[in-house]
């Protein structure tokens, strides 16, 4: 996985996944989601066109991810867990520049890959309750307030909406062939509170004020599309 250098913590050098990788990943994305499903994409136009953005996505399916990879447009690096990475799977996503998190500690490889992403203009794709759940924001994890705080990157909030309706008839596990997905973009929006403090006040404070950001696109998303709480 070829990766470029940028800054670190210390002003030592960081390194990112190839920008390259994640345009294919991309390809394949738009490929695989717009011919097994039915994507209606809402507000794309609000991720910024160039410079460094978080997409902060929230998570209620496996599907939520690629769907998100197929529709946003820019590539986007993924910070995924490490449990996804086996057998021909963990090639094929580090090629394609997903990033591997190991969620149970302090995974500075991988901090250092997302700054990396961030610090060389690239779009990072987080979400933010750490892992799959109800999908509604009701639990954030401090990761995505640091990343946003420590490189000033804005945060762009994604609503997935309909992975969940339905089971396939073919494959359980699947929401079914053509069905249709809303993936809705919101208003960028910056994390910190411009002072440059990292401490730990500080995150707790940026994470409160991105949860609400988050819960409220999350509504909107919800009103816009007609899809109702619990019935995403």
């Amino acid at each position: 996985m070829r990766r470029h250098p940028g800054r670190g913590e210390a002003g030592g050098p960081v390194t990112a996944p190839s920008p390259k990788g994640a345009a294919v990943g991309r390809g394949i994305g738009i490929g695989l989601m717009y011919g097994l499903w039915k994507p209606r994409v809402l507000g794309a136009w609000r991720v910024p066109a160039t410079g460094p953005v978080i997409l902060a996505v929230n998570h209620a399916h496996n599907i939520d991810g690629p769907m998100l990879m197929g529709t946003a447009p820019r590539p986007v690096h993924f910070l995924i867990k490490k449990e996804a990475f086996i057998g021909p799977l963990d090639p094929f996503l580090l090629s394609i520049g997903q990033l591997k998190v190991d969620r149970e500690t302090t995974d500075r490889a991988a901090v250092t890959d997302a700054l990396g992403v961030l610090q060389s203009g690239g779009v990072l794709g987080i979400f933010p309750e750490g892992s799959r759940g109800e999908g509604d924001f009701a639990s954030l994890r401090s990761g995505l307030a640091y990343f946003a705080v420590r490189t000033g990157a804005p945060i762009v909030p994604v609503a997935v909406l309909g992975s969940t309706d339905r089971r396939g008839r073919l494959i359980s596990a699947l929401p079914p062939l053509r069905s249709r997905i809303d993936v809705v973009f919101g208003e960028a929006f910056e994390a910190g509170d411009r002072s440059g403090r990292r401490t730990r006040r500080a995150m707790d404070d940026a994470t409160l004020r991105i949860q609400k950001r988050l819960t409220a696109h999350l509504d909107n998303a919800r009103r816009l599309t007609g899809r109702r709480a619990g019935l995403e």
